[in-house]
């Protein structure tokens, strides 16, 4: 019978993130493509960097915890991947579409806040130092991305839209 306690919840979650982690490295360069906003594909490409060092934290933790990545599917990333698909098809070519893409990557932003949120709580709990750096590092980046996504929208996307709506 499997192990049903924290350290395998923490595992499995970790298993998890890790697949979300290599899902987003795989859409990011679509929706980087797509981005009308030179700012907005410099965000991307940006955050694309970002995404590839916290894969390799992500393999380090399980390093950590003695234990090898098996990077389960991560059903919900896939899903909000696929609703950002949409609305790039939806959207080509018109105003909106930098808007909808930035909402698109605010989704999976907001998913990997409250995943390594929940990671870096747990590792604290077990002990696991170490992991906790690493976590923390990645949760501020994704911290600081949505932010300055949220400030693109604000300050240039969303009333460029409106403008020509």
């Amino acid at each position: 019978m499997a192990e049903k306690d924290l350290k395998a919840l923490f595992l499995h979650l970790l298993n998890d993130t890790y697949s979300a982690e290599k899902a987003i490295l795989k859409a990011l360069p679509e929706m980087a493509q797509a981005a009308q906003s030179e700012e907005l594909r410099g965000a991307f490409a940006v955050h694309l960097k970002e995404t590839e060092e916290q894969v390799k934290r992500l393999e380090r933790v399980f390093q950590l915890a003695g234990e090898q990545a098996e990077g389960v599917e991560c059903k919900a990333i896939q899903a909000i991947i696929e609703e950002g698909q949409e609305i790039r098809e939806e959207f080509e070519g018109g105003e909106a579409l930098d808007a909808g893409l930035i909402a698109a990557a605010q989704a999976v932003e907001h998913y990997e806040i409250t995943r390594y949120g929940t990671l870096l709580s747990w590792a604290k709990q077990l002990g696991l130092s170490d992991a906790e750096e690493l976590l923390k590092e990645t949760l501020v980046e994704e911290e600081n991305t949505d932010a300055v996504l949220s400030e693109l929208a604000e300050e240039a996307i969303n009333p460029a839209a409106a403008a020509r709506s």
